[in-house]
């Protein structure tokens, strides 16, 4: 079998793509007295016409330095006294300041008649100028407003008049398998027809979460999928209903060819209301901030902490000073509500604390040594860098074997190979296959920074706690906790 590299493509660049209306159903097929196909074409004529092409513009200078062989660029090899770098300096001189422009191509949809235009942040990220092209053929010149990485969504602003606007729907109210139609408009700079394009498709599932090595440092949490082709250059265009209702705000697409394959991504239209107005103030977005990293339960934890099921989220590491820190919340407690809101794993829980304003007191309850408890906290602003762990130096080279785990000191050196944040801890050198540590999901690269709530800083701490360790063990990694069972 043939492996295949799959990724997400944020549909930035891409011309020469043809995007048209895809349906599967018969003419048969009705929506409130309107065939499916009348359907689709009533909304390509209604919300389609408030769908424009977004292009952004980056400036950048290069040159200015000098440039000898063989040295890092600007710096030379000759001394300040030495004859031949006036000879150098002399004949080729000072490089001169050059600009290149990088463009980009993306969609984006008008949602109130001042000119107001929502679409993705990645669209216009750094841009220095903005251009907007109206389906009617009107270009114009667009004003960033306000963005948002973590959400990736922005707010240009354009001067014009008799401007087709688009109707927010309610996206919390979806169901898979709903019919949806995606509208972009990458093609407005390159055709002498500037009208948008649409493709029909269904919600095929809700509450999609990329993972944090794709998405980066954006929020992907919370995503419809669907599979209307949503293409590059698409991104920044909504995602409509068959009322012509925006429910989203097409983000990505999964693919293994840079193409649409059916497997297309949008930001719900509700998260955006939330932060829409701050955009158009040009305000910073705030978002609630626990302090705490966390993960979900497994049946061998659920089973350890006393649970009855896998319900609930464990908490890996409270950070020092933080919201959870000061309310009271420890190491493996087990979250299971919040605000009166039962808690069955991380999505939820960040969903949860995203949508709380700073501030906002609220009541969290956790398991504790197989009690309750009700922690009083008041959510904190989400910091640009969370504070990281103290760093102390690692020990010298040593390795010890428990229950098929081979584990040694860390060094700079194999963090540097393994590209490791952790500075405390014991790496994992090997696992035994069929070992219980294997079991267990132990791989090669893991740290273990702590065995039965008891800190493992090096290899010694590793070797005095699991000196004739009995019964299963709570092991805590650097990417969570596991249970390493005694065989």
């Amino acid at each position: 079998m043939n492996s295949k590299k799959f990724f997400i493509g944020l549909g930035l660049v891409c011309l020469g793509l043809v995007v048209g209306i895809s349906s599967a159903q018969t003419p048969e097929t009705t929506f409130e007295g309107f065939r499916m196909e009348d359907a689709v074409i009533n909304v390509a004529n209604t919300a389609g016409k408030a769908v424009v092409s977004v292009s952004s513009e980056i400036t950048r200078k290069v040159g200015g330095k000098r440039f000898y062989f063989g040295a890092p660029e600007g710096q030379s090899p000759l001394g300040e006294d030495d004859p031949f770098r006036r000879f150098f300096d002399d004949f080729f001189g000072e490089m001169p300041e050059r600009e290149y422009k990088q463009t980009g191509l993306g969609s984006g949809v008008i949602i109130d008649q001042e000119g107001y235009i929502l679409t993705n942040q990645h669209v216009v990220d750094q841009a220095d100028k903005v251009t907007v092209i109206l389906p009617d053929g009107r270009e114009l010149k667009g004003e960033l407003k306000g963005q948002d990485p973590r959400s990736d969504l922005a707010v240009i602003k354009v001067s014009a008049k008799n401007l087709p606007v688009a109707k927010l729907g309610d996206s919390d109210n979806l169901k898979i398998g709903q019919w949806v139609v995606a509208i972009g408009n990458p093609f407005g700079f390159a055709m002498q027809n500037p009208e948008p394009t649409v493709t029909a498709g269904v919600i095929s599932a809700l509450h999609r979460t990329l993972g944090r090595g794709l998405s980066r440092d954006r929020d992907y949490n919370d995503l419809i999928q669907t599979d209307a082709a949503i293409n590059p250059g698409n991104s920044g265009g909504p995602l409509v209903n068959l009322r012509g209702e925006i429910v989203g705000i097409n983000v990505a697409i999964f693919s293994t060819t840079g193409g649409s394959q059916g497997i297309g991504f949008a930001i719900p239209i509700n998260n955006a209301k939330r932060i829409i107005s701050r955009l158009i103030e040009g305000k910073k977005v705030q978002y609630g901030w626990l302090g705490v990293t966390v993960q979900d339960l497994t049946e061998d934890l659920a089973k350890h902490f006393g649970l009855s099921d896998k319900n609930g989220v464990l908490a890996v590491k409270v950070l020092k000073d933080s919201p959870a820190q000061k309310a009271g919340m420890k190491e493996t407690d087990v979250i299971i509500k919040y605000d009166n809101n039962s808690v069955n794993n991380v999505k939820e829980l960040l969903s949860f604390v995203g949508r709380t304003e700073v501030g906002q007191k609220v009541k969290v309850v956790v398991v504790r040594d197989k009690k309750q408890l009700s922690l009083d906290l008041v959510i904190g602003e989400r910091p640009e860098s969370e504070e990281m762990a103290q760093i102390a130096k690692p020990g010298e080279v040593k390795q010890s074997s428990w229950r098929g785990i081979e584990a040694q000191d860390l060094t700079p050196e194999n963090s540097r190979n393994l590209q490791l944040e952790d500075k405390e801890g014991v790496l994992v050198a090997k696992v035994e296959p069929g070992s219980a540590s294997d079991d267990a999901g132990l791989n090669y690269g893991d740290v273990i920074v702590g065995i039965n709530r008891q800190k493992i800083k090096n290899i010694s701490d590793y070797q005095n706690v699991t000196k004739g360790l009995k019964g299963d063990a709570l092991v805590e990694l650097s990417r969570g906790f596991v249970v390493i069972k005694e065989k």
